[in-house]
């Protein structure tokens, strides 16, 4: 066996090198404890609840699923699978928990059925509650957990006593207690309840999906299979509708008045102050805070952000501070800033990415003057101060005087995992993944009058000077996501498709996080034009900089927006591309959720010819180079229909192409270990031949 081809199986048998990360990290408010998710070894997917005792510097475990599901494998709801797809989770075991404020009572789902962990006694036991769980969460005072099950919203003692339901559906498309699915894969929000401070009350939502529409999603591999319905709200069409109630311990239901706007984006319960909610119009350029009387079911405008463009949802804001102090991160000339109490506390070069925690102070995320790397600060009584000191990508959580970060960084694989008490190190914690056999040889570069950020691999062991390569770009390109990070890890599918025998460029461009607002708004209905001219721009500047990479033999590979990007690329510039792998890519914005599609081109009703330049299959004529179509059949996010309106578009006009359907794979890209390296050495072959 080749190393590559040793590589490319621990890669998947890894989950990218991340399995024996730490993950879920808590921290105990009184200071003498952390708790963590983390797989026995970076080999294995079941993940494990775990505690660090830093009086002593032990790690324990504290719930095995080895030993809780003795009896046999684990199974998974239907809920509980769409949840994990929605957040690109592929461990298995616990891989979710939530604790009450002391973090001693720990709540977990595993195969369907409740388990709660004292953590100080480390005892651990199954609760006798209906099935199957999904989303359990104990109250801040630790003496009662809910959960919801059968789209119900349900509660139980601690104990394991008194099992009830708080809100039942009045109908199948109605649901408590769960994120919507435009919430969780667009919104970043994966909750449906939260607990008073008191934990005696829980603000919930309500969900009706009646008005959406249904969409089937079928295997063709299986016919003898009944077909998967999803509700999807594409563009232009109906939503999901939100409903929020209160609802108490004592059976008590109160209505919660939020009318005039579409979207539920956010929602804060803490003690420094009343039920915060953030809600959106449905063209997102209106954002409200709200504050939610609990008693009465009022709310009463805080604040409200408008933009002519879209208002951003930013993680963890809205908060209280422990004083009552509002939290926000509001889009102010060319930064997004942290306000407090209405100042604004931070300014140029800080581009604050999420609010991590907040008390008296703030702990929030933010790049400086390089957007690739992204550190913690601190905003309290004596200005703002940063906490990380790795370079490279970092976040954090806290409580009290404990701090746990975590950093990526090109300097090694996996993260560096610290617990600051007071902003000192007193510990570590372990990181068990594997070592990759590889290590990225990454050449940064600012291209272009736009100073583009980009990353460029040359096959390991070669000299500058020494021969044309050809090229390969493999970007994402669109908004939410980066591929120039200061992490290692990020690079490695690129370096290991670099020592195929490519020059590996990947670029950032307009739209993507890290740069401020102006930058990201650039591609405001124009997806097209403004993303594939960066990743034109960028290449020539790169090979203005790098003469060994070959103009004349270049191609391109993404998935999801970056196979969008790929088959736009060799559609509209031929010029520049001679072949494109584009994977699991969106053809047709019309097919596309609201949140996002509506947010950057607007509603098709009212811009239909937005829609119609941004979609590729009127482009099929034009085809002239090869293409290389890849769609998971059973992807519930960017539907093959995508896939397969283009490939009907370019047979109808005569141009040859190739389509690699994925039998069985969701958005997420192909996780046995054969299959895997198939899918990658069948990618590198086809663009040889393709590239001469």
């Amino acid at each position: 066996m080749t190393r590559e081809t040793s590589f490319l199986q621990m890669q998947a048998r890894t989950q990218r090198f991340t399995l024996g990360t730490p993950k879920e990290i808590k921290v105990a408010p009184d200071g003498d404890r952390v708790l963590f998710l983390r797989s026995p070894s970076g080999e294995e997917r079941r993940h494990s609840l775990w505690q660090l005792d830093l009086a002593t510097g032990k790690e324990s475990v504290l719930a095995d699923p080895a030993v809780l599901l003795a009896d046999g494998d684990e199974e998974l709801s239907a809920e509980e699978r769409a949840r994990r797809e929605r957040s690109r989770l592929q461990a298995s075991g616990i891989v979710g928990n939530a604790t009450d404020a002391e973090a001693r009572i720990v709540a977990f789902a595993l195969s369907g059925r409740l388990y709660v962990t004292d953590a100080l006694t480390g005892h651990t036991r199954q609760l006798d509650t209906a099935t199957p769980v999904v989303d359990p969460r104990p109250n801040p005072t630790g003496t009662h957990v809910a959960y919801v099950s059968g789209n119900a919203l349900r509660v139980v003692n601690v104990d394991g006593t008194d099992d009830r339901a708080l809100a039942e559906p009045e109908g199948e498309n109605r649901a408590y207690g769960l994120a919507e699915f435009i919430a969780a894969e667009e919104m970043g929000r994966s909750r449906g309840y939260w607990w008073s401070p008191d934990g005696q009350r829980l603000l919930v939502s309500h969900t009706d999906r009646s008005a959406v529409h249904k969409w089937h999603i079928s295997d063709p591999a299986n016919p003898a299979a009944e077909a998967h319905t999803v509700h999807y709200p594409a563009a232009g069409t109906p939503n999901v509708t939100v409903q929020l109630v209160v609802l108490g311990l004592d059976g008590s239901r109160v209505a919660v008045d939020w009318t005039g706007s579409e979207y539920l984006a956010t929602v804060h319960w803490s003690a420094g102050g009343p039920p915060l909610i953030g809600v959106q119009t449905r063209d997102q350029r209106t954002m409200q805070i709200r504050a939610v009387d609990p008693d009465t079911g009022g709310t009463k405008l805080v604040h409200e952000q408008t933009d002519p463009h879209w208002v951003d949802v930013v993680a963890g804001a809205p908060a209280w501070t422990s004083g009552g102090k509002l939290v926000r991160v509001v889009a102010a000339d060319d930064a997004y800033r942290l306000v407090v109490d209405g100042d604004e506390v931070t300014d140029l070069p800080l581009q604050v990415r999420s609010v991590l925690h907040v008390a008296d102070d703030v702990l929030f995320t933010a790049s400086a003057e390089d957007p690739a790397q992204v550190h913690v600060y601190r905003a309290g009584s004596g200005g703002v101060s940063r906490l990380s000191s790795v370079e490279g990508v970092s976040s954090a959580t806290r409580a009290g005087a404990v701090t746990v970060l975590t950093s990526w960084r090109m300097a090694a694989t996996g993260p560096e995992v610290t617990v600051l008490r007071d902003g000192e190190p007193i510990a570590k914690v372990e990181s068990l993944a594997v070592t990759p056999s590889l290590e990225p040889k990454v050449i940064r570069l600012t291209l272009g009058e736009r100073k583009l950020q980009g990353a460029l691999m040359f096959p390991t062991g070669h000299e500058p000077g020494s021969g044309k390569l050809p090229v390969l770009l493999d970007p994402y390109g669109g908004p939410h996501a980066q591929r120039v990070l200061s992490s290692r890890n990020a690079y490695l599918t690129s370096q290991w498709l670099a020592d195929q025998g490519f020059a590996v460029l990947v670029i950032d461009g307009r739209g993507t996080p890290g740069r401020g607002p102006v930058w990201e708004r650039e591609i405001a209905f124009d997806f097209a034009d403004v993303t594939l001219i960066d990743q034109v721009d960028g290449l020539h500047a790169a090979a203005r900089q790098y003469p060994d990479l070959d103009l004349s033999r270049v191609g391109i590979r993404g998935w999801s927006y970056g196979g969008y990007l790929a088959a736009l690329a060799v559609l509209r510039r031929p010029d520049v591309f001679q072949a494109a792998i584009a994977g699991a890519p969106v053809t047709d914005w019309r097919l596309y959720d609201t949140h996002y599609t509506e947010r950057y081109l607007g509603h098709p009703d009212t811009h239909p010819e937005v829609y119609e330049r941004n979609s590729l299959p009127a482009d099929a004529p034009n085809l002239e180079r090869s293409l290389m179509i890849i769609h998971g059949l059973a992807d519930d996010n960017v539907v093959v229909a995508h896939s397969l309106r283009l490939s009907a578009a370019l047979v109808a006009a005569g141009r040859p192409h190739t389509l690699l359907p994925l039998p069985n794979v969701t958005h997420m890209t192909p996780q046995d270990e054969t299959t895997a390296e198939n899918f990658l050495l069948l990618q590198t072959s086809w663009l040889k031949d393709a590239l001469g």
